[in-house]
């Protein structure tokens, strides 16, 4: 090995080592790129990252990169659809739809479970906040099916693993961070959306399928109610009524960008102004409300571009090492066929899932496998929601998992741990279904972005 690829090994493992370390995972990403730029410059003849490192001239050069980071106007929809997910939880619209629709499943076998479902898809359609929708399905559900004698893990687990759909399905924060970092025409935001609202619902049918057959040769894990109101006119009605707003919502930012007529930057402030205007009808908008959602949106929009600028120096260092030239020559390298190359990259990313966030995976590892995947022939917006769905088990993959985390934090005394990791298992599974039948049928991605324009 040569001494730049042995630096970029070593730079990998400081970087996973530090990661145990408790620091800030942004700290951890921008002090490893200073550590082996400071190596580099010293050791490495021809390193390429002096721009961001050295104390002459061109050390101007660094506020300016940093400026247009955080200067895209593609970014400006993250605080945007983080503030609209985050009133959203506030506006009381969550709740109405779980009191309502419950009415029209609960009579059925596991129609709890289908309920917490069709309401997380609503959630991810018009949040896209993870954390948010993984709390609210777990403390509105987790009571009710608790007191239902539902199985415990199939409780927790559907509550845990559909709160994470809004990871996928548009409008999501992880798709507008992909399309920034692919920086490819062939792979817009709005592209993306549309590549991923198919294996968004085709995950859905997966769970509801899942749950379905499960009831069906279990029959105390999901049974029926024994105090199961008669479904009425009345009680359509008022689940219809509680759809409504939120179903107006996702038609005001998706369709926007869909038809062509907001881009989806602007969408977002749609999408934000709606959040505002349910909150007022619900009567839930005041100061402390306000301050509290702008407070959040502040904080987590503060995290996502911290981990932004250490990944972006990690990124400018690590190619200073010519670390995207020893990726590409270890996949290339290994003979195998194009898709033997993305099925290496797709369980490289599921591995990394279980100790990495999703938003280092994608800041650090897309921008470097993306180029090699597209000069293999593959459609990039393909395998970016290949990439994607693939993500999306870091979320419930321990030791990291954060919607274990968050589901354990609103889960009633008698859910072990142990049944968290039981439930959301399956689920993990069928995660693994959809990323093999994506895989084997390309259109299910991109046949939508095809037709839209």
């Amino acid at each position: 090995m040569s001494l730049e690829q042995i630096m970029v090994v070593m730079m990998f493992a400081t970087f996973i080592l530090l990661l145990f370390s408790g620091f800030p995972v942004a700290w951890v990403l921008g002090g490893t790129a200073v550590l082996f730029a400071v190596v580099g410059h010293v050791m490495v003849e021809n390193f390429g990252a002096d721009l961001w490192f050295s104390w002459g001239s061109s050390m101007q050069l660094v506020p300016e990169r940093l400026w247009d980071l955080v200067g895209k106007e593609t970014l400006v929809a993250l605080p945007m659809f983080i503030f609209m997910g985050i009133m959203l939880d506030r506006s009381g619209v969550a709740e109405e739809l779980m009191k309502n629709i419950v009415k029209l499943f609960g009579g059925i076998r596991g129609g709890y479970a289908v309920t917490v479902v069709f309401i997380g898809v609503l959630l991810a359609a018009s949040t896209g906040i993870i954390g948010a929708s993984v709390v609210l399905l777990g403390m509105l559900s987790l009571p009710v099916m608790m007191q239902s004698n539902y199985n415990k893990s199939l409780a927790v687990g559907t509550a845990c693993s559909v709160g994470t759909l809004g990871i996928l399905i548009p409008p999501s924060i992880m798709l507008v961070l992909m399309a920034d970092r692919l920086a490819n025409p062939n792979a817009s935001v709005g592209d993306l959306f549309m590549g991923a609202l198919f294996p968004g619902f085709l995950l859905v049918f997966l769970y509801v399928g899942y749950i379905m057959v499960y009831a069906w040769v279990k029959p105390n894990a999901a049974p029926v109610p024994d105090n199961v109101e008669k479904i009425t006119l009345k009680i359509v009605f008022n689940a219809v009524k509680a759809i409504i707003p939120t179903a107006f919502l996702i038609l005001a930012v998706l369709g926007s960008i869909f038809f062509g007529i907001a881009t989806p930057t602007e969408a977002s402030g749609v999408g934000a102004a709606g959040a505002l205007l349910l909150a007022v009808i619900n009567q839930r908008l005041n100061m402390e409300v306000l301050r509290e959602s702008l407070f959040q949106t502040t904080k987590t929009s503060a995290f996502i571009f911290a981990i932004f600028v250490g990944a972006t120096a990690f990124s400018v260092v690590l190619r200073g090492l010519g670390g995207d030239t020893v990726i590409e020559e270890a996949l290339l390298g290994l003979n195998m066929p194009p898709m033997g190359v993305l099925a290496v990259v797709l369980f490289a990313v599921f591995l990394l899932g279980f100790f990495l966030d999703w938003v280092e995976i994608t800041l650090i590892i897309l921008p470097l496998v993306a180029p090699i995947m597209e000069s293999l022939g593959f459609d990039l917006v393909w395998f970016a929601i290949l990439f994607a769905v693939c993500l999306q088990t870091s979320f419930l993959t321990p030791p990291v998992g954060f919607a274990l985390f968050y589901i354990k934090g609103v889960c009633p005394p008698e859910i072990k741990v142990t049944d968290i990791y039981k439930g959301v298992a399956p689920f993990i599974l069928l995660q693994l279904v959809a990323l093999l039948i994506i895989l084997m049928w390309p259109p299910i991605v991109t046949w939508l972005p095809s037709v839209a324009y």
